[in-house]
């Protein structure tokens, strides 16, 4: 199975994760500041930031895109309970 790199540059902490991951759980897993409020009904709040690699992560689906644009979200930032890691990448918190 293909994995992919996936450093927190928060934490200054690299984990391989297998490919189709979402970044939130592997966030959560390793204690990185990416935060969300899913579960509470604030999407938006798990926006991050791809430092490098971001096209080592799936397309933002309509939902995502719809999302960080209400957001003003910059080229590069992305929803880390929808981006699904395909590579290596490095990501912080916004």
């Amino acid at each position: 199975m293909a994995k992919g790199k996936v450093t927190f540059e928060d934490i200054d902490t690299t984990v391989n994760v297998p490919a189709g991951t979402r970044l939130i759980e592997v966030s959560e897993k390793v204690g990185a500041g990416i935060i969300y409020g899913c579960r509470e009904g604030d999407c938006g709040t798990c926006m991050m930031h791809v430092v490098e690699g971001w096209n080592n992560l799936s397309e933002p689906s309509v939902l995502e895109q719809k999302v960080l644009k209400e957001n003003m979200a910059g080229r590069h930032d992305r929803l880390a309970c929808q981006a699904q890691v395909i590579g290596d990448c490095v990501v912080k918190p916004t």
